[in-house]
């Protein structure tokens, strides 16, 4: 995986996706209105909405977009109840796929996904079948030009569960609950970070080639184009040069 993250690797191109910045910021927004909602407007006591406004940033989304998302949350504006639901299914060479959806309509939302998937070839899975094979960690990644030694020694004091290297990049694994306090001691320090999110990380990756990789990926394209789907998830490795081959 030199030259780019691992993890943007595993949880698709993330750099096609974000060019689509119309689709990419309205389904930031959605999330930014569901995690005030549940937990209040005010980042400060709540992780999700923290996540959520990382996640605007990151994207370069208009500070004026976070703020009407938020107050739609807070209930200005906004009479859409969504419900929080992910959906499994396998996909080609048997990787197991997440699908996470934010939506008001779980009929709808069942039928695009199943849609998508159905039609090459592919198959829905019964609830608990493919999620048991992933786990909620933070993953925060540096170059390995910030310095293994100082990133390790802030990571692993902060409370990161795992630092590894691979070839150009430092990645630093931890639970959910210690992710923010991990990712500040390392802004404080200096580190300069290149990838960080909460994710869904597989427990082993499948390794897809060819005519199964270009099938996986234009799965997963339909899928993360659909309105309702904020997120796909899945235990996929492909190759670089299959990807820029795509």
């Amino acid at each position: 995986m030199a030259g780019h993250s691992k993890w943007a690797n595993i949880q698709h191109r993330k750099g096609a996706q974000d060019a689509k910045k119309g689709k990419v910021f309205t389904k930031i927004a959605k999330e930014l209105t569901v995690a005030a909602k549940l937990g209040g407007g005010d980042p400060s006591g709540n992780s999700r909405l923290r996540l959520a406004m990382d996640k605007a940033r990151a994207a370069n989304m208009p500070r004026d977009n976070v703020d009407r998302a938020i107050k739609k949350g807070t209930g200005e504006g906004n009479d859409a109840i969504y419900e929080d639901i992910t959906y499994e299914a396998y996909g080609p060479g048997g990787v197991g796929l997440l699908v996470r959806v934010l939506t008001d309509n779980r009929n709808r939302s069942i039928t695009d996904v199943r849609t998508v998937i159905t039609k090459r070839g592919c198959a829905m899975a019964e609830a608990g079948s493919v999620s048991w094979q992933f786990d909620m960690k933070g993953i925060i990644e540096a170059p390995l030009s910030a310095g293994e030694d100082e990133v390790m020694m802030i990571a692993l004091d902060a409370g990161a569960e795992d630092v590894a290297v691979d070839e150009d990049i430092i990645t630093i694994i931890t639970a959910p609950t210690d992710y923010e306090k991990v990712k500040k001691a390392l802004e404080d320090g200096n580190i300069a970070i290149s990838f960080a999110e909460v994710t869904m990380k597989p427990q082993n990756t499948i390794k897809l080639e060819s005519a199964d990789a270009k099938k996986l990926i234009t799965i997963v394209d339909l899928l993360e184009d659909l309105d309702d789907v904020q997120e796909v998830f899945g235990n996929y490795e492909i190759d670089d040069a299959d990807l820029e081959g795509m």
